[in-house]
């Protein structure tokens, strides 16, 4: 039982796993501190204040909703979503592109069956129009 939990542990796929998440995680702190201290004030100056937790709160009968919660929740998500893509996302997709496009321009060796063959070829398509 044991051994079956240190071959699950020792996978591939969990160690990586477990390293994208402490990574993600510390990524989380970069992008808090973006959203915090550079998006929000910047929705602030444009909209009198970055927390919208008290706009929108509506009472009834003893019960409130706040739609501003939830407004601020959701602005919270989008702007790191935004700031995921633009600074994780594209610079990645980008550099994949680089790195095909190096590839595909790259000649390929041809191996040494190959190129026999193709000799072979050559040498019969001159046999043939002589």
């Amino acid at each position: 039982m044991l051994k079956g939990f240190k071959e699950f542990i020792t996978r591939g796929n969990v160690i990586e796993m477990a390293v994208g998440f402490i990574i993600g995680n510390a990524f989380k702190d970069i992008v808090d501190s973006l959203v915090n201290n550079v998006i929000n004030p910047l929705i602030g100056m444009i909209f009198g204040k970055p927390d919208f937790s008290n706009m929108l709160i509506f009472s009834f009968n003893g019960s409130s909703l706040k739609f501003g919660v939830l407004l601020t929740a959701v602005i919270n998500f989008l702007l790191i979503a935004f700031a995921l893509y633009f600074f994780l996302v594209v610079p990645m997709n980008a550099l994949a592109k680089r790195k095909k496009k190096a590839e595909d321009a790259a000649p390929k060796e041809v191996s040494e069956e190959v190129q026999l063959l193709t000799e072979i070829r050559d040498a019969l398509a001159k046999g043939d129009r002589a």
